[in-house]
């Protein structure tokens, strides 16, 4: 069977096998695995390139790729359909399977005449929260009624990872209808306690906000929104929070401040006061997370954590979100909440992450020195 009849069979969920004329690709798989990379980048001129705990590696001991080497590849991980919309739109976004190996996501776009290759490593098995070493409030929050869950942070900051990680908690421990709208889906879902349908925009399903609403109509109890990026989606959002739903989204902020602006100033402004109104009786909870290598090799998450109590609606509703580092400060760590600085100091407290680490991706580097003074 040709890798093109392979790939028909996989045409679902759009995941191609490699084939096993391209030895060196799977070689360098092999090698990002071992060297517990996140990502493979191939691109001219240059040898192949692996980002590890963060940074970018070049692999010396390998020779520079040519324009062949990475259009040889290409060819051979996609299918007929997907170098036609490559051919048209320039960019491509789809998924290659090593059996045994990893499931990897790729982009493909053309630079500088040629075609350039980034493949993100995403892990057969689904991470559970425990593994991760993620906040146990998550689990609490993954197992919520209703509400709207924002997950926030920078690109590559792992928001797909502990979302899925949450995913699986409620999986293992509740028995809920599920459905994920996402762009593209990385973690497969087996059902357990819980029924999952994932939806991969694109393929399933033309839009989030579309996806939403027929999800209303799928008896669900809990959606997953892969993006929270336009006002559609965040009305659809808001609307299945509001109406008893459990609602999950990801939006590319790095604060719980810029999150809630993020989101009503996506609106237009003549519906932004009536948002906030919304968005201050939905909303259950803001993560806010960003990676750091971790002392030893690897990364760690931390985590920014802003649970809806009166207060905290109240400042959402009332515009005053540049109010609530301060309050999350003042508040009980009892109930769950902490700056992302109490959580910066933590880790460096704990032996985990560098100090000098944590205050380069501090927001408020005074702050954080204080914190860590108070602990000695």
């Amino acid at each position: 069977m040709t890798i093109d009849e392979i790939a028909k069979t996989n045409g679902q969920e759009g995941i191609v096998p490699v084939s096993q004329e391209l030895d060196w690709l799977i070689n360098l798989f092999k090698r990002a695995k071992e060297k517990r990379a996140s990502d493979l980048h191939l691109r001219v001129p240059s040898p192949p390139v692996l980002r590890i705990d963060g940074e970018v590696v070049p692999q010396q001991d390998l020779p520079d790729l040519t324009s062949a080497d990475i259009k040889d590849a290409f060819s051979h991980i996609t299918t007929p359909e997907q170098k036609e919309a490559f051919d048209r739109e320039l960019e491509l976004d789809f998924f290659v399977d090593i059996p045994g190996l990893s499931r990897f996501r790729v982009n493909a776009l053309r630079q500088r005449g040629s075609i350039s290759l980034a493949f993100r490593i995403v892990p057969l098995e689904v991470p559970s929260i425990d593994g991760l070493g993620l906040p146990p409030i998550l689990k609490e929050l993954a197992v919520k009624r209703r509400g709207l869950i924002l997950i926030t942070g920078p690109t590559g900051g792992g928001k797909t990872t502990t979302l899925a990680a949450m995913v699986n908690h409620l999986n293992e421990n509740c028995q809920r209808n599920i459905v994920t709208i996402e762009d593209p889906i990385e973690y497969a879902h087996r059902n357990k306690k819980s029924l999952i349908a994932q939806r991969n925009l694109g393929a399933d399903t033309k839009s989030f906000s579309v996806a939403l609403k027929h999800a209303l109509r799928h008896d669900v109890d809990t959606i997953v929104v892969g993006e929270i990026r336009d006002p559609d989606t965040i009305n659809a959002a808001i609307m299945a929070a509001e109406t008893g739903h459990t609602v999950f989204g990801t939006v590319h902020t790095v604060d719980a401040i810029r999150s809630i602006d993020r989101v009503v100033d996506i609106c237009p402004a003549e519906q932004r006061r009536q948002l906030r109104f919304q968005l201050s009786n939905a909303i259950e909870a803001i993560l806010s997370q960003m990676l750091l290598p971790r002392i030893g090799g690897g990364q760690v998450a931390a985590f920014e954590i802003v649970i809806a109590n009166g207060a905290v609606r109240d400042i959402i509703r009332e515009e005053r979100t540049a109010e609530l580092p301060r309050h999350i400060d003042l508040s009980s760590r009892d109930e769950g909440m902490q700056t992302m600085d109490q959580a910066l100091a933590e880790l460096v407290r704990n032996g985990v992450v560098l100090r000098r680490e944590a205050l380069a991706r501090s927001s408020n580097p005074h702050q954080l020195i204080r914190l860590l003074r108070d602990a000695d």
